[in-house]
Protein backbone atom coordinates (compact mmCIF):
# COMPACT_ATOMS: atom_id res chain seq x y z
CA UNK A 1 0.00 0.00 0.00
CA UNK A 2 1.46 3.33 -1.03
CA UNK A 3 0.74 6.71 0.66
CA UNK A 4 0.27 10.01 -1.66
CA UNK A 5 3.27 12.08 -1.37
CA UNK A 6 2.61 15.10 -0.01
CA UNK A 7 3.87 17.63 -2.24
CA UNK A 8 2.92 21.46 -1.68
CA UNK A 9 0.41 22.73 -4.18
CA UNK A 10 2.30 25.94 -4.15
CA UNK A 11 5.30 25.08 -6.52
CA UNK A 12 6.94 28.71 -5.99
CA UNK A 13 6.86 32.20 -4.18
CA UNK A 14 8.40 35.29 -5.80
CA UNK A 15 6.93 38.00 -2.64
CA UNK A 16 2.83 38.07 -2.59
CA UNK A 17 3.08 36.02 -5.84
CA UNK A 18 2.57 32.47 -5.70
CA UNK A 19 2.71 30.21 -8.10
CA UNK A 20 0.95 26.61 -7.95
CA UNK A 21 1.99 23.53 -9.28
CA UNK A 22 -1.36 23.01 -11.50
CA UNK A 23 -1.05 26.41 -13.21
CA UNK A 24 2.55 25.42 -14.31
CA UNK A 25 0.64 22.22 -16.17
CA UNK A 26 -1.81 24.45 -17.71
CA UNK A 27 1.38 26.29 -19.14
CA UNK A 28 3.38 23.39 -20.03
CA UNK A 29 0.31 22.11 -21.90
CA UNK A 30 0.19 25.00 -23.83
CA UNK A 31 3.77 24.69 -24.48
CA UNK A 32 3.29 21.45 -25.75
CA UNK A 33 0.38 22.17 -27.89
CA UNK A 34 2.46 24.76 -29.60
CA UNK A 35 5.37 22.23 -30.33
CA UNK A 36 3.28 19.93 -31.61
CA UNK A 37 1.14 22.37 -33.60
CA UNK A 38 4.54 23.49 -35.10
CA UNK A 39 5.67 20.15 -36.40
CA UNK A 40 1.92 19.27 -37.65
CA UNK A 41 2.35 22.29 -40.16
CA UNK A 42 5.20 19.93 -41.93
CA UNK A 43 2.51 17.03 -42.27
CA UNK A 44 -0.03 16.90 -45.22
CA UNK A 45 -2.30 17.96 -45.51
CA UNK A 46 -1.50 21.17 -44.16
CA UNK A 47 1.30 21.88 -45.50
CA UNK A 48 -0.18 22.10 -49.06
CA UNK A 49 -2.65 24.30 -47.31
CA UNK A 50 -0.11 26.72 -46.02
CA UNK A 51 -0.87 26.24 -42.36
CA UNK A 52 1.77 28.44 -40.20
CA UNK A 53 2.94 28.80 -37.26
CA UNK A 54 0.89 31.90 -37.15
CA UNK A 55 -1.78 29.95 -36.99
CA UNK A 56 -0.39 27.39 -34.20
CA UNK A 57 -0.31 30.78 -32.27
CA UNK A 58 -4.21 32.16 -32.78
CA UNK A 59 -5.86 28.65 -32.63
CA UNK A 60 -4.17 28.18 -28.96
CA UNK A 61 -4.78 31.68 -28.11
CA UNK A 62 -8.67 31.14 -29.11
CA UNK A 63 -8.15 27.06 -27.91
CA UNK A 64 -7.12 28.14 -24.36
CA UNK A 65 -10.58 30.61 -23.78
CA UNK A 66 -12.86 28.15 -25.18
CA UNK A 67 -11.01 25.41 -22.41
CA UNK A 68 -11.91 28.10 -19.67
CA UNK A 69 -15.33 28.80 -20.60
CA UNK A 70 -16.45 26.07 -22.42
CA UNK A 71 -15.00 24.11 -19.02
CA UNK A 72 -16.97 26.12 -16.52
CA UNK A 73 -19.87 26.46 -18.04
CA UNK A 74 -19.88 22.80 -18.51
CA UNK A 75 -19.43 21.84 -15.24
CA UNK A 76 -22.12 24.21 -13.92
CA UNK A 77 -24.37 22.71 -16.71
CA UNK A 78 -23.25 18.73 -16.27
CA UNK A 79 -22.75 17.91 -12.82
CA UNK A 80 -24.27 21.04 -10.45
CA UNK A 81 -27.33 22.76 -12.56
CA UNK A 82 -29.35 22.99 -10.01
CA UNK A 83 -27.20 25.11 -7.71
CA UNK A 84 -25.47 27.34 -9.91
CA UNK A 85 -29.34 27.89 -11.55
CA UNK A 86 -30.07 29.95 -7.77
CA UNK A 87 -26.47 31.28 -7.75
CA UNK A 88 -25.72 32.76 -11.57
CA UNK A 89 -22.65 34.69 -10.74
CA UNK A 90 -21.12 32.23 -9.13
CA UNK A 91 -20.58 30.59 -12.88
CA UNK A 92 -18.36 33.34 -13.09
CA UNK A 93 -16.26 32.32 -10.02
CA UNK A 94 -13.76 30.32 -11.91
CA UNK A 95 -10.96 30.61 -8.77
CA UNK A 96 -13.81 28.43 -6.76
CA UNK A 97 -12.60 24.99 -9.25
CA UNK A 98 -15.02 23.44 -11.23
CA UNK A 99 -14.54 22.18 -14.77
CA UNK A 100 -15.23 19.71 -17.24
CA UNK A 101 -13.36 18.12 -19.93
CA UNK A 102 -16.79 17.78 -21.98
CA UNK A 103 -17.77 21.26 -21.74
CA UNK A 104 -14.01 22.44 -22.57
CA UNK A 105 -14.20 20.39 -25.28
CA UNK A 106 -17.57 22.15 -26.62
CA UNK A 107 -15.58 25.76 -26.18
CA UNK A 108 -13.25 23.93 -28.00
CA UNK A 109 -15.32 23.50 -30.84
CA UNK A 110 -16.60 26.90 -30.89
CA UNK A 111 -13.06 28.48 -30.89
CA UNK A 112 -11.94 25.71 -33.66
CA UNK A 113 -15.19 26.93 -35.48
CA UNK A 114 -14.80 30.71 -35.18
CA UNK A 115 -11.01 30.32 -36.17
CA UNK A 116 -12.42 28.30 -39.22
CA UNK A 117 -14.44 31.28 -40.43
CA UNK A 118 -12.04 33.81 -39.53
CA UNK A 119 -9.45 32.08 -42.18
CA UNK A 120 -11.90 30.36 -44.54
CA UNK A 121 -10.50 26.48 -43.28
CA UNK A 122 -13.21 24.13 -43.05
CA UNK A 123 -14.48 22.92 -39.93
CA UNK A 124 -12.95 19.14 -40.25
CA UNK A 125 -9.67 20.68 -41.45
CA UNK A 126 -8.79 22.46 -37.94
CA UNK A 127 -10.67 19.46 -35.95
CA UNK A 128 -7.81 17.16 -37.88
CA UNK A 129 -5.22 19.45 -37.12
CA UNK A 130 -6.10 20.14 -33.88
CA UNK A 131 -6.90 16.55 -32.75
CA UNK A 132 -3.47 14.91 -32.35
CA UNK A 133 -2.05 17.66 -29.84
CA UNK A 134 -4.37 17.36 -27.30
CA UNK A 135 -3.91 14.67 -25.67
CA UNK A 136 -0.31 15.55 -24.22
CA UNK A 137 -2.37 18.71 -22.86
CA UNK A 138 -5.03 16.33 -21.00
CA UNK A 139 -2.08 14.39 -19.77
CA UNK A 140 -0.82 17.77 -18.15
CA UNK A 141 -3.75 18.07 -16.55
CA UNK A 142 -4.07 15.01 -14.76
CA UNK A 143 -0.48 15.19 -13.41
CA UNK A 144 -2.11 18.19 -12.00
CA UNK A 145 -4.89 16.61 -10.25
CA UNK A 146 -2.26 14.05 -9.28
CA UNK A 147 -0.25 16.57 -7.45
CA UNK A 148 -2.79 17.95 -5.81
CA UNK A 149 -4.09 14.46 -4.25
CA UNK A 150 -7.51 15.48 -6.28
CA UNK A 151 -10.40 13.52 -8.30
CA UNK A 152 -8.40 10.01 -6.67
CA UNK A 153 -9.62 6.69 -7.25
CA UNK A 154 -12.58 4.04 -6.13
CA UNK A 155 -11.38 2.10 -2.67
CA UNK A 156 -9.35 -0.99 -4.10
CA UNK A 157 -8.27 -4.13 -2.95
CA UNK A 158 -5.89 -3.87 -0.02
CA UNK A 159 -3.86 -6.61 -2.30
CA UNK A 160 -3.68 -4.35 -5.06
CA UNK A 161 0.36 -3.65 -5.04
CA UNK A 162 -0.46 0.01 -6.00
CA UNK A 163 -3.38 1.01 -4.03
CA UNK A 164 -2.81 4.53 -2.98
CA UNK A 165 -3.84 5.85 0.32
CA UNK A 166 -4.86 9.54 -0.93
CA UNK A 167 -5.60 12.53 2.06
CA UNK A 168 -9.49 13.43 2.73
CA UNK A 169 -10.18 10.40 1.06
CA UNK A 170 -9.75 8.09 4.66
CA UNK A 171 -7.56 5.20 5.23
CA UNK A 172 -8.32 2.77 2.55
CA UNK A 173 -6.54 2.22 -0.24
CA UNK A 174 -7.73 3.60 -3.81
CA UNK A 175 -7.10 3.42 -7.24
CA UNK A 176 -4.51 6.23 -8.50
CA UNK A 177 -6.82 6.67 -10.98
CA UNK A 178 -5.45 10.22 -12.31
CA UNK A 179 -2.31 8.11 -12.93
CA UNK A 180 -4.71 5.92 -15.16
CA UNK A 181 -5.96 8.67 -17.46
CA UNK A 182 -1.81 9.97 -17.70
CA UNK A 183 -1.29 6.54 -18.98
CA UNK A 184 -4.46 6.38 -21.23
CA UNK A 185 -6.04 9.42 -22.32
CA UNK A 186 -2.38 10.80 -22.47
CA UNK A 187 0.12 9.05 -23.48
CA UNK A 188 -1.37 6.30 -25.27
CA UNK A 189 -4.04 8.01 -26.78
CA UNK A 190 -1.10 10.77 -28.13
CA UNK A 191 1.25 7.99 -30.00
CA UNK A 192 -2.27 6.21 -31.38
CA UNK A 193 -3.28 9.37 -32.50
CA UNK A 194 -0.18 11.17 -33.49
CA UNK A 195 1.19 7.62 -35.52
CA UNK A 196 -2.83 7.94 -37.27
CA UNK A 197 -2.31 11.21 -38.10
CA UNK A 198 0.77 11.06 -39.87
CA UNK A 199 -0.72 9.76 -43.15
CA UNK A 200 -2.92 12.46 -44.59
CA UNK A 201 -6.71 10.89 -43.76
CA UNK A 202 -10.37 12.08 -45.12
CA UNK A 203 -11.32 15.27 -43.71
CA UNK A 204 -12.85 14.23 -40.53
CA UNK A 205 -11.18 10.99 -39.84
CA UNK A 206 -8.32 12.65 -37.32
CA UNK A 207 -10.78 14.19 -35.33
CA UNK A 208 -13.20 11.30 -35.31
CA UNK A 209 -10.22 8.49 -33.82
CA UNK A 210 -9.50 11.19 -31.07
CA UNK A 211 -13.65 11.31 -29.92
CA UNK A 212 -13.55 7.38 -30.00
CA UNK A 213 -10.43 7.15 -28.17
CA UNK A 214 -10.91 9.65 -25.72
CA UNK A 215 -14.19 8.01 -25.23
CA UNK A 216 -13.44 4.74 -24.96
CA UNK A 217 -10.38 5.40 -22.26
CA UNK A 218 -12.33 8.16 -19.90
CA UNK A 219 -15.01 5.04 -19.81
CA UNK A 220 -12.77 2.58 -18.80
CA UNK A 221 -11.06 4.82 -16.56
CA UNK A 222 -13.93 5.92 -14.89
CA UNK A 223 -14.88 2.51 -13.48
CA UNK A 224 -11.65 2.88 -10.94
CA UNK A 225 -12.44 7.12 -10.78
CA UNK A 226 -14.29 7.92 -7.17
CA UNK A 227 -17.23 9.23 -8.67
CA UNK A 228 -18.94 12.99 -7.78
CA UNK A 229 -20.30 12.95 -4.43
CA UNK A 230 -23.35 14.98 -5.27
CA UNK A 231 -24.07 12.94 -8.24
CA UNK A 232 -22.68 8.70 -7.51
CA UNK A 233 -23.89 6.36 -9.51
CA UNK A 234 -26.78 7.24 -12.38
CA UNK A 235 -28.62 4.92 -14.06
CA UNK A 236 -27.29 1.64 -16.07
CA UNK A 237 -24.24 1.80 -13.27
CA UNK A 238 -22.74 4.55 -14.97
CA UNK A 239 -21.63 7.57 -13.50
CA UNK A 240 -21.75 11.33 -15.26
CA UNK A 241 -18.38 11.12 -16.78
CA UNK A 242 -19.66 7.72 -18.56
CA UNK A 243 -22.74 9.27 -19.69
CA UNK A 244 -20.85 12.13 -21.32
CA UNK A 245 -18.54 9.81 -23.25
CA UNK A 246 -21.55 7.90 -25.02
CA UNK A 247 -22.38 10.57 -27.71
CA UNK A 248 -18.44 11.21 -28.02
CA UNK A 249 -17.77 7.27 -29.35
CA UNK A 250 -21.05 7.36 -30.75
CA UNK A 251 -20.52 10.54 -32.48
CA UNK A 252 -16.69 9.78 -33.24
CA UNK A 253 -17.44 6.86 -34.85
CA UNK A 254 -20.56 8.13 -37.25
CA UNK A 255 -18.18 10.81 -38.20
CA UNK A 256 -15.57 8.35 -39.50
CA UNK A 257 -17.47 6.21 -41.21
CA UNK A 258 -19.28 9.38 -43.14
CA UNK A 259 -16.04 10.59 -43.99
CA UNK A 260 -14.62 7.48 -44.82
CA UNK A 261 -17.97 7.24 -47.61
CA UNK A 262 -17.30 10.67 -49.10
CA UNK A 263 -14.85 11.16 -51.95
CA UNK A 264 -12.89 14.04 -50.58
Amino acid sequence: MLIHPHIDPVALKLGPLAIHWYGLTYLAAFALFWYLGTRRTAHQPFARLNWTKRDVEDILFLGVMGVVAGGRFGYCLFYKPAYYLSHQLEIFYVWQGGMSFHGGLLGVVVAMMWFGYSRKRGFWQVADFVAPCVPTGLMMGRIGNFINGELWGRVASSDLPWGMVFRGAGELPRHPSQLYQIAMEGALLFVLLWLYARKERKSGQVAAVFLVGYGIFRFVAEFFREPDAHLGILSLGMTMGQWLCVPMILGGAGIWLWAQRRKI
